[in-house]
């Protein structure tokens, strides 16, 4: 005696998925209507719905490729820009305003030192750009409320003017 293959409850049509359900190609076709994103996303999630989320829970799902290049560049960045620490405070120069860590040591004494140099010039130059930036501001700032004083003594002398014109 043959047995009979497992009956897909969820399909009236034999070979096609459970997924085509008329609830289902009803909800795509009112989505495309409404919205088109949705759908086309509507349409994306019953064709390859269950591989994405078979795909995302196992070993070397996508997730799990994610979390380990997530993994690899924090490992690499950590490694290139090493907090500053008392070694560099010691022995070493400033390394910079960028506020993430130390540059890397090439192992020439000389670039190092030059290096060194040339960020303390450029720290320096920042700084004054900085403080000429803020008196810059601060003379606008003055400039505007002086003229602003004036027009309103105008409008103010204006006002009177015509009133006691009327």
């Amino acid at each position: 005696m043959t047995q009979n293959p497992p009956i897909d409850e969820g399909s009236a049509i034999p070979g096609v998925p459970h997924r085509w359900t008329a609830l289902t190609i009803a909800l795509t076709a009112i989505g495309f209507v409404v919205f088109w994103p949705l759908g086309l996303a509507m349409l994306v999630y019953v064709l390859w719905g269950e591989r994405i989320l078979a795909e995302a829970r196992s070993e070397s799902g996508i997730a799990a490729k994610v979390k380990r290049a997530t993994e690899d560049l924090g490992r690499t960045f950590r490694e290139e820009f090493r907090p500053r620490g008392a070694a560099d405070a010691a022995g070493g120069a400033s390394r910079g305003s960028c506020g993430f860590g130390a540059f890397k040591r090439t192992g020439n004494a000389q670039f190092d030192a030059w290096r060194d140099a040339e960020l303390r010039r450029l720290d320096e130059e920042r700084r004054k750009l900085d403080e000429t930036t803020a008196a810059f501001e601060a003379h606008l700032r003055a400039e505007r409320g002086a003229h602003d004083d004036s027009r309103q003594r105008e409008e103010f002398d204006r006002f009177m003017s015509g009133r006691h014109q009327g």
